[in-house]
């Protein structure tokens, strides 16, 4: 298992690495650049005239990658479930960055189609893992005890999807912040999926992990292409997978807790705005705080330094949640 590891991951990388510039000028020469929000920051207004949809490659890679070791190491329900997962999520983000570009507006899907959308998905693959596995529970750290939930798990699945896959999506705001923060995650499901014998999964996680370094050789500041809803939406929904499959729910919270941070300042800072008519942060998601000038209630830092933060953290909630997982 460990070798087919190590060659998913160094091929992989080597596959973004080596064909990304071609995705780049290819975007480039059709005009699929991004749209910046409203809402960002001035300083990001720039990025209008960077690509965009490159999660693409680091979705189509690790998908062909795991189809052919399944030649070799067998198929899996699981991992097929962990991919419908991936593929799919990605290509509700490709529509969505699609009616972005052809439109020259940040419209893109209607957030409630976009919902409804994301939400089927999830039903979709909730019934594919109960017929196949069957296990609606819900294992409590620090026990050994799990917590039966039946058919209500349909519900906290579809939360779980929802929320992740925007979560991600929320956090994809900085050059290289998403994909790296995102390799931190993967990580522990890596170790978790080798832990528990699961080889076929723990190959396309190694793909997609090294798909993700290789495609941030391009990201990182300054970034040459960006990810997309494509690629944050696909990165959500495979995170959710991974915790179904491997049965850590809740350990997802602490495993991508920089996802569930940027998230929850939005939803502070909605709920307060609307009952209060005050801000709590300075800016959301709440990495722009970090940029955002000292005389604007922010901490006046630069993007990269804000980025090298936010992954450390990132990497200590993965060992955190690796702990959480394990005991």
């Amino acid at each position: 298992m460990f070798i087919s590891c190590v060659i998913a991951f160094i091929v992989s990388l080597a596959a973004v690495w080596f064909f990304m510039p071609y995705l780049i000028d290819y975007l480039k020469g059709i005009s699929f650049n991004q749209n910046v929000s409203e809402y960002s920051l001035e300083e990001y207004k720039e990025k209008a005239k960077t690509p965009i949809m490159g999660g693409l490659l680091f979705i189509i890679v690790p998908l062909i990658v795991s189809f052919i070791s399944e030649l070799f190491l067998g198929f899996s329900l699981e991992t097929l479930v962990l991919q419908l997962a991936f593929l799919g999520y990605g290509a509700i983000g490709f529509i969505d960055d699609w009616l972005i570009v052809v439109r020259h507006d940040n419209e893109g899907l209607k957030p409630r189609y976009k919902l409804i959308m994301q939400i089927v998905l999830a039903l979709i693959i909730y019934l594919i893992y109960r017929s196949s596995v069957g296990n609606l529970s819900i294992r409590i750290p620090f026990t050994n005890a799990s917590l039966g939930f039946g058919h209500l798990y349909a519900v906290i699945i579809l939360l779980m999807f929802a929320g992740s896959s925007n979560a991600v999506n929320l956090t994809d705001g900085m050059d290289g912040l998403a994909a790296g923060c995102s390799v931190c995650a993967f990580s522990v499901f890596l170790i978790l999926a080798v832990m528990e014998r699961k080889p076929v999964m723990a190959v396309f996680l190694s793909s997609l992990i090294g798909s993700l370094f290789g495609y941030l050789y391009y990201n990182v500041k300054p970034a040459k292409i960006f990810m997309g809803d494509t690629g944050s939406l696909a990165l959500g929904g495979a995170l959710a997978a991974c915790a179904m499959i491997l049965k850590q729910e809740l350990a997802l919270i602490v495993i991508g807790g920089v996802f569930v941070l940027d998230t929850l300042s939005c939803i502070i800072q909605i709920g307060s705005v609307k009952l209060r008519h005050k801000r709590v942060f300075p800016y959301t998601p709440i990495h722009y705080s970090f940029v955002l000038p000292k005389e604007k209630n922010g901490l006046g830092l630069g993007e990269v330094q804000t980025v090298h933060i936010i992954w450390t953290a990132a990497a200590v909630f993965a060992v955190l949640g690796l702990y959480i997982a394990l005991h």
